[in-house]
């Protein structure tokens, strides 16, 4: 009995034991799955949230938004990741290979978790190396779901230590999670879409093309290698910035691929003797087609993004302008072709001297010395040198070498900063505008002659003196004031006294080549022929005041000053206004907005918001059809300004254009605003300082500078069926016209010279049908 007892106690201790155990053992499991479960649910809040369901079958990426023309091109994009998904199916399988060969050998064997990896890793890290053991699907739902971000994050998760593994839970249960709602290939995929390549390269199509230039369909398997390669760190592994660390890292994975049979030993040690062939690019947010407007446009989704309480930069938002990639195209070409040959004839006009001078055609002394200060290069070198006068002129007189604009090309030259800005102060610049007056769409942007070296925008932020091109909205006023076309006024000497500042003051037009005809003319062949004098008297008549009250009815927001030059365009304004104030007149007396975008969608392409035109009758349809008349006059009329585009093909079926030339009294600034039944297009030419122009009419005005260019845009524009813009006549009234308007100038036949009187008298009658206009 003894024996027998003794024999029981111990087996009695280790059932004990055992029992023990497996209490523990239990418990710990409740615990484990109870632990993993108050993660997932976030219990108390204690963990911080985790991924819910429509983010699991939904989830979102931070994608770059998108701007389109309305003819659908890409055209710019807005990111601080920059990524563009591809499908599964346009990914290179050797580069899937690459990466599971790897990153995560068993990828097809495991649910989301690799036991093998974990004891590994755990058993390498209590002997004191370092080791991971995150499987593809678990770098994946850290990748989308930004686990460990203060987002994510509850009050347990700031405590040190206890915070990663918390987010290790829930990468664990976000993979488990993945791998029960999706496929091995799609898990595949979200991760090559997610993953940061670096140099601004998240997803493997951006990454494709920034380093190989290059479409991820194509890599080849070095590439594929090289790209793999990086994804263990992507600034110490960078091919650009560290390439000996790229070719051994490169070389390591193509042994990978070699071991797991990807390729054979044979092909990773062929490949493994390559260097890396890099056509490297980082795409910015300034990249896309060069383009003027994209500042405007950048203004306009950021307010509207800032109202929608929506990320510009992260929504996948697909921004849609009114800007049409044709009409665009061809009013670069049409203005790079004139300004060309007109930066010929401004060389030979000055040749020899600087065209900067002051009104009695002098040169301004120490205008470069004065101009420079103005730039960042100076203002550089005196945050660098302070006050030390010599150290800045040293560098400013420096030469180097460097590549400038030339209208042959880029060219390399090497010259000084101060021989620089000297060089470029030469050259003209101008800006265009095309817009449907319909609906306000704006279909062509143009602001200067190349947007690599010239960045100024010449159609919104530029301001100049309109010079004439300002004068319809006197004759506008003066017929919704009561006067028709036919009404007559003299062209004769003026003299207009007035008061600025408390001060008595008298004003004097001149007609462009200084002639006086005496003769009576209707206001429909004086604003043809651009007489200032008739157009002095006409703005005395109906006030100073009622001219500026009704430019900025019809969409003329600058300052404006009324004074009695104001008609002949004596304040600043900028060729976005002036476009659509000449639109009013086309689209039968209602004021567009003028719109650049058209209409926002979401990422899976779902109408946000459409913008529809905006309008409001501010004249009457009868004032705007004789307006729209009156401006054809400028081709009509005998001595009409813009009858320069006759040389133009534009002339067939009917065809029927209006406009007005402007040119400042300097030849400063030259404009041409023209008209057609379907657009309206306004262009501007000038020197980047006013002091910087031709010096006579023949060469300076606006038919000569400005109205080439709309003439050669218009050319193309016909020429393109794709753009559905048809030569024809504007459309007949739909109201009653009251007013006379269809009033006919007869210019004087040269008569027979008999004796001396006689030729005093053919004198006098020439002088009246001599063009007074520019």
């Amino acid at each position: 009995m003894p024996e027998e007892k003794k024999s029981k106690a111990p087996r009695s201790k280790y059932n004990k034991w055992i029992r023990t155990l497996w209490k523990l053992f239990a418990l710990g499991l409740v615990f484990t799955v109870g632990y993993f479960f108050a993660v997932d649910l976030n219990l108390f809040y204690l963990f911080g949230a985790s991924p819910g369901l429509d983010e699991l079958e939904n989830p979102r990426n931070n994608l770059p938004s998108e701007i389109y023309t309305a003819d659908g091109v890409l055209v710019g994009r807005y990111f601080r990741e920059n990524r563009d998904p591809v499908p599964f199916d346009s990914i290179a399988p050797i580069m899937v290979k690459a990466l599971v060969a790897t990153e995560d050998e068993r990828f097809y064997e495991h649910q989301g978790i690799d036991p093998v990896s974990v004891v590994a890793a755990v058993k390498d890290n209590l002997k004191g190396d370092s080791r991971g053991a995150s499987t593809l699907t678990q770098q994946l739902a850290k990748n989308l779901y930004k686990l460990r971000t203060k987002n994510t994050k509850g009050p347990l998760g700031y405590i040190p230590g206890v915070s990663t593994v918390i987010s290790k839970t829930k990468e664990w249960n976000t993979s488990i999670k993945l791998e029960q709602r999706y496929t091995k290939d799609e898990i595949l995929g979200m991760y090559l879409n997610t993953v940061d390549f670096g140099s601004n390269a998240f997803g493997i199509k951006v990454a494709a093309k920034t380093f190989f230039s290059t479409t991820p369909n194509e890599l080849k398997p070095e590439e594929a290698a090289m790209l793999v390669g990086v994804l263990k760190a992507p600034t110490t592994y960078n091919p650009r910035f560290n390439p000996k660390n790229a070719l051994a890292r490169r070389n390591v994975v193509l042994q990978q691929m070699a071991r797991n049979k990807v390729i054979t030993k044979a092909e990773a040690d062929s490949l493994s003797q390559l260097p890396i062939e890099l056509k490297y690019h980082v795409e910015q947010h300034l990249d896309g087609v060069p383009a003027y407007f994209r500042q405007t446009v950048n203004e306009f989704v950021r307010k509207w993004a800032e109202e929608k309480e929506l990320d510009m930069y992260s929504e996948g938002l697909k921004i849609y302008l009114t800007i049409d990639s044709r009409m665009q195209q061809l009013a670069e070409e049409a203005l790079k072709e004139k300004m060309k040959n007109l930066q010929r004839r401004f060389e030979g006009h000055w040749k020899g001297r600087n065209p900067w001078v002051d009104d009695k055609d002098k040169e301004i002394p120490g205008f470069i010395e004065s101009s420079i200060k103005r730039t960042a290069v100076y203002q550089s070198l005196k945050n660098k040198y302070g006050t030390d006068t010599a150290a800045i002129n040293k560098a400013l007189n420096t030469p180097k070498e460097m590549t400038v604009f030339s209208w042959n090309g880029p060219k390399k030259m090497t010259m000084s900063s101060m021989d620089s800005l000297r060089y470029y102060k030469r050259f003209l610049h101008a800006g265009m505008m095309t817009m449907d007056p319909y609906t306000g769409h704006i279909k062509a942007w143009v602001g200067g002659i190349n947007y690599e070296n010239f960045k100024f925008d010449h159609v919104k932020q530029a301001k100049r003196q309109p010079g004439s091109t300002f004068k319809p909205f006197v004759y506008a006023a003066a017929i919704d004031g009561g006067y028709s076309p036919c009404d007559k006024i003299q062209d004769q000497r003026v003299t207009i006294k007035y008061v600025e500042n408390g001060k008595p003051m008298e004003w004097t037009p001149h007609n462009a080549d200084h002639s006086i005809s005496g003769r009576q003319m209707t206001l429909r062949h004086a604003m043809g022929r651009s007489i200032n004098t008739v157009t002095a008297q006409l703005t005395e008549a109906i006030g100073w005041d009622t001219v500026r009250k009704f430019a900025r009815k019809l969409g003329i927001t600058s300052p404006i000053e009324a004074v009695p030059s104001i008609g002949l365009g004596s304040s600043d304004v900028n060729i976005y206004e002036m476009v659509n104030a000449y639109s009013t007149f086309v689209n039968h007396g209602f004021l567009n907005k003028p719109m650049l975008v058209m209409r926002i969608e979401d990422r899976n392409g779902n109408i946000i918001e459409q913008f529809n035109p905006q309008q409001k009758r501010v004249i009457s349809e009868e004032t705007a059809f004789l307006m729209v008349h009156m401006l054809k006059g400028t081709m009509e009329e005998p001595g009409g300004t813009s009858q320069a585009l006759w040389e133009y093909d534009l002339w067939k079926k009917g065809n029927q254009i209006g406009g007005k030339t402007g040119t400042t009294s300097n030849h400063s600034d030259g404009w041409y605003v023209g008209v057609t039944k379907d657009l309206v297009t306004g262009v501007w030419v000038g020197g980047e300082d006013r002091s910087i122009h031709f010096r006579t009419s023949a060469t300076g005005e606006g038919s000569k500078t400005a109205l080439p260019i709309f003439g050669r845009f218009m050319e193309k524009v016909y020429k393109d069926p794709d753009l559905g813009i048809k030569l024809g006549p504007f459309p007949k009234p739909a109201v009653k016209i009251k007013k006379p308007y269809n009033c006919v100038t007869v210019v004087p036949r040269r008569p027979k010279v008999e004796d001396s009187v006689a030729v005093d008298t053919m004198l006098e009658q020439l002088n009246d049908s001599v063009s007074a206009g520019f």
